[in-house]
């Protein structure tokens, strides 16, 4: 039989692409996605969202954070629409002279990166501990389980704070501009990692018992093996529920921090030190500088949290 020609192969992978395109244009989650408008709003949110803060350097008029493109001379100016406002500024400007339009694109980055991140390692660490307590049991299983329930009974503001507080600690030598963004990360992956653990947990002692795991065990796969290629696959839908809702969980958990002061420095932009400086100007007649942050992660965390409950009900044969 010849062998393929490199233009039939390109051919076979393009068919095979366009097939992928028309089954999920035809899967009932698409059909689920386009029967809620409410749902096509909020993911057109959170694109723009995402838009804005991969592309700020290009999209902002301005760095606010480069002192060389600041001045003092342009402090505390009203959004266009009011009296004294000026058109280079669109939202306005804080009490440094900063754009606050720019400043909020950069913001954008920093804390969808910090919660993104930081919901990523707590997802690690919850299906890794998940799996090791589902599939092991006994002591290993014990153990784990007795971790998540004393984490359970601490908040995750108060845990990520002791975290904070310890980071800072230990790297005295180290300035917070340094630290500031892996010491929030980590907050939040060890604030957030009993939830994943949990879920994968219930279902791979379900999936454990099933057929295809003991015919794994019979031809001699290594336990790690099994786990990884065999039982992981399966259990792991309701994590995307939990990754997407805990995504908005960790954003307010970020702007939290920063907000109270533990978390990034105002050379650092993010949501929260935008909201912790715009509040220090709230009773002063300069409403601007903390009501568009504060507008905007509100709409952002509604528009993932709304995400996150649609791909729930989505993914639940129960509702189809």
């Amino acid at each position: 039989m010849p062998s393929p020609t490199p233009e039939e192969v390109k051919g076979l992978v393009a068919g095979g692409q366009s097939g992928l395109i028309a089954r999920l244009l035809d899967s009932d989650i698409y059909a689920s996605f386009r029967s809620s408008w409410v749902t096509m709003i909020a993911a057109a949110i959170v694109l723009l969202c995402f838009i804005g803060a991969a592309f700020a350097p290009w999209i902002a008029p301005t760095d606010p954070f480069n002192p060389a493109t600041v001045f003092l001379s342009d402090a505390s100016i009203p959004p266009v629409w009011q009296q004294g406002g000026d058109p280079r500024f669109i939202i306005g400007t804080d009490d440094q002279g900063r754009d606050m339009y720019s400043a909020i694109l950069y913001g954008l980055r920093v804390s969808l990166m910090v919660g993104g991140l930081g919901v990523l390692l707590a997802a690690s660490i919850g299906i890794t501990l998940g799996l090791l307590a589902g599939y092991m049991g006994g002591r290993v299983d014990a153990i784990i389980m007795r971790v998540a329930d004393v984490q359970l009974t601490f908040p995750a503001i108060l845990i990520a704070l002791l975290i904070d507080g310890v980071a800072q600690g230990m790297f005295r030598g180290m300035s917070r501009e340094t630290t500031a963004i892996p010491v929030l990360v980590i907050s939040i992956g060890l604030s957030f990692w009993v939830q994943y653990a949990r879920t994968i947990r219930g279902s791979t002692m379900v999936e454990k018992n099933k057929d295809y795991v003991a015919a794994a065990r019979l031809v001699g796969l290594p336990t790690p093996i099994i786990m990884i290629r065999h039982v992981l696959p399966n259990v792991i839908g309701p994590v995307l529920v939990i990754l997407t809702i805990n995504l908005g969980l960790a954003i307010i958990t970020e702007a939290t921090l920063s907000f109270l002061g533990v978390g990034l420095p105002p050379t650092q932009p993010s949501l929260g030190t935008l909201i912790s400086i715009g509040n220090k100007y709230l009773f002063s007649g300069d409403w601007w500088i903390v009501a568009f942050p504060g507008a905007t992660l509100a709409i952002l965390v509604l528009a993932v949290n709304l995400l996150g409950d649609w791909l729930r009900d989505a993914l639940n044969p129960k509702l189809r």
